[in-house]
């Protein structure tokens, strides 16, 4: 006669089945050799300690956690944020992509660090006293649609007429004028887009211009720029501000990561079949 299980019996064997593995959750790959410690900041709740773990003369900052996938939830991603933060208080980081986590045993790290080392250590010397600053520029609509009214006198002077005209009569003439506001607001914007990068682009040693995220956005742009240059950089944006600030509205944000320029995908998967073997 085989053996009942009881319902908690089987729960239990159930909950025993479904524990994830132990595992490394990576953040990012610096230049540094020997022990490190970033204290208890790291994902998890409570946050688990960030650490290094050294190959030769690099090192992967790292904490641990369960193998599983991380929700892209806000309190994740500002976690994962913060911890590169306070890495670049100290060192040129190398930002590996949101919830890349390692299966911890058999030294999967050290695989990791050992097999793309030369890749990590040059795009290190790449990064090296670089950073990432991002400008996301806004239009200030009321204020922009006054300036094409008093620059565009075919637009005013057709508006000044259809105010003094029923309204039930001016149908296709208020269709007509929408569409010259929408081409003159076209055509300023991009006057603007194209002199902030004219003034920006040069300062910086790499630019990525990112998706807006409305029609509002004129501009969502990073820069990768030399430490040295973020005073100039930094002046340079004020003046746009001083010049233009009446139309547009800046959002400028720095010290990033160089997410936009470098973001490590490492393949742990690769790994775990190595390990496996």
């Amino acid at each position: 006669m085989g053996i009942m299980k009881t319902t908690t019996q089987k729960k239990s064997m159930n909950n025993k089945l479904e524990t994830p593995k132990k595992g490394k959750y990576i953040y990012g790959i610096i230049r540094h050799t020997g022990s490190i410690d970033f204290g208890h900041i790291g994902m998890g709740n409570p946050a688990e300690k960030v650490y290094g773990i050294n190959f030769q003369d690099i090192s992967a900052i790292v904490s641990n956690s369960p193998v599983i996938q991380y929700e892209a939830r806000r309190v994740n991603l500002i976690t994962h944020e913060k911890v590169l933060e306070e890495i670049m208080k100290q060192f040129t980081v190398l930002p590996v992509r949101f919830s890349t986590i390692s299966q911890d045993e058999g030294n999967a790290i050290d695989i990791i660090l050992k097999k793309d080392y030369h890749k990590f250590s040059e795009l290190l010397n790449e990064m090296e006293d670089k950073k990432e600053l991002g400008i996301k520029v806004l239009i200030q609509e009321n204020t922009m649609l006054e300036n094409i009214l008093e620059k565009y006198d075919e637009i005013r002077n057709l508006k000044e007429k259809l105010l003094k005209l029923p309204a039930d009569k001016t149908h296709y003439q208020r269709i007509k004028i929408g569409k010259m506001i929408a081409e003159a607001l076209q055509h300023e914007t991009e006057h603007y887009k194209n002199e902030i990068l004219e003034v920006l682009s040069p300062l910086a040693e790499e630019v990525k211009i990112n998706d807006s995220f409305s029609e509002q956005m004129l501009l969502n742009a990073a820069f990768l720029i030399k430490k040295s240059a973020e005073s100039k950089f930094d002046k340079a944006v004020d003046e746009l501000d001083e010049k233009n600030g009446h139309l547009l509205r800046y959002k400028y944000v720095g010290t990033l990561p160089p997410y936009n320029f470098v973001n490590l995908v490492i393949s742990t998967k690769s790994i775990e079949d190595v390990l496996n073997r």
